[in-house]
């Protein structure tokens, strides 16, 4: 069952694709909540662009495989051969365990890093100058 990626409602409808959308995507899906359209890309799509992208589900992120496996599937297809022709490397995606020849370069990696807070602003800190020092308490000094 399909969901929204903007606010998680499945009350999704099919929207008519015009001529031209027809050519890049499946399926155009509306959210009955927030309106937010969701697209379903073909599959040829993904063997266009810069980067490595996995040809069933498109994710980026793959691993580069040294030799076959002989348990998870191999990708066949017109397009999967003239890429290993090409002399593509073989790539493996773990999320629907396929492999598959490429010749584009990977994805870089990109690792969260926590965000640190900022500093008290200057108006908030308190300061220790912002008071003039004054003569001394004779009380306090002659003690």
């Amino acid at each position: 069952m399909r969901k929204c990626g903007y606010c998680g409602s499945s009350r999704l409808k099919r929207v008519h694709r015009t001529f031209l959308e027809r050519f890049s995507y499946l399926a155009i899906y509306e959210c009955r909540e927030c309106e937010n359209e969701e697209f379903v890309p073909r599959r040829y799509t993904f063997h266009l662009g810069e980067n490595v992208r996995c040809p069933r589900c498109g994710t980026l992120r793959v691993t580069k495989l040294r030799a076959p496996d002989r348990i998870d599937p191999m990708a066949s297809g017109l397009l999967n051969y003239l890429e290993k022709m090409a002399g593509g490397g073989l790539h493996h995606c773990c999320f629907c365990r396929l492999q598959f020849y490429d010749r584009r370069t990977m994805a870089p990696r990109t690792t969260l890093t926590p965000v640190q807070p900022d500093p008290m602003p200057a108006e908030a800190a308190p300061t220790l100058a912002a008071e003039p020092m004054g003569p001394r308490d004779k009380a306090s000094s002659d003690v």
